[in-house]
């Protein structure tokens, strides 16, 4: 068997393990999806009439819950890069960890495995988040270029926000820890593009959410569903993923060396 093949096996059984801990574990999962949507109702049908009209040329509700999804989809991938942290932190404390390290296997599997199945858990939260989004009335105008390219922000996005996460659990010194410490990416859409229009903002807000790396996120998202104009958020989006990858997976390669046993 060559080297290549080795790790790929052994990085499909890490796969397989993690998605059999997201089946046995359907808690985790249904508190993830459960906040996004929970946060999407609240600002739809509480808040949705007043900041719709905000919104300008008669919007109000309807025109709000256009607007909101992409913030709402962004908080989501967010939660589930949060689970990540949890189960990383898990594996960690509970000694697994250490017990893989004297066998034979592909050692970065274990990693690869956070990361792989944190996108595929990101991808089933997501498309539930915007089956209730088109249940209360989202009503996007993007053909099938758009949605494969919003799939593939998706995907972009969960994978950077996954390394993060998988680096936060791994330096957490409990899953206590883990859990809250990656809690602020899924308020950031709040001070970016998520809920309001950024030029509405207090003049330091305002500064903060055009240059923090969910701004231009949410705002490709909503000019492949709905046709704005996007200029470079694209770009500066895919800048931003590589940029929080690269530091994600270099943190958890170096935390998980150094860290032998807790």
């Amino acid at each position: 068997m060559s080297t290549l093949t080795y790790a790929a096996a052994d990085t499909a059984t890490m796969f397989k393990r993690k998605l059999l801990h997201i089946w046995r574990y359907p808690g985790m999962t249904l508190l993830l999806v459960g906040m996004p949507v929970i946060f999407l109702l609240l600002f739809v049908f509480v808040f949705g009439g007043t900041l719709g009209a905000g919104l300008g040329d008669g919007g109000g509700r309807a025109e709000y819950v256009n607007y909101v999804v992409p913030g709402i989809l962004m908080m989501a991938i967010a939660a589930s890069a949060q689970g990540v942290a949890v189960s990383s932190a898990m594996d960690m404390t509970e000694g697994i960890i250490a017990r893989f390290r004297t066998m034979a296997i592909f050692k970065p599997s274990v990693l690869a495995s956070h990361a792989f199945g944190g996108v595929a858990q990101t991808y089933v939260i997501t498309a539930v988040v915007t089956a209730v989004a088109f249940g209360i009335g989202f009503r996007p105008k993007a053909g099938l270029l758009e949605w494969l390219g919003l799939v593939g922000m998706v995907g972009m996005v969960g994978f950077a926000m996954t390394w993060l996460c998988i680096a936060l659990g791994l330096v957490a010194k409990s899953v206590e820890t883990a859990s809250n410490t990656p809690m602020p990416l899924t308020f950031l859409p709040f001070l970016g593009s998520g809920f309001v229009p950024t030029d509405s903002l207090p003049t330091v807000l305002r500064w903060f959410a055009e240059y923090q790396p969910f701004t231009p996120i949410m705002e490709t998202i909503r000019g492949l569903l709905f046709g704005t104009p996007i200029g470079n958020a694209a770009w500066l989006s895919v800048g931003w993923c590589v940029l929080i990858t690269l530091v994600g997976f270099f943190w958890s390669r170096a935390l998980y060396k150094r860290d032998s046993t807790r």
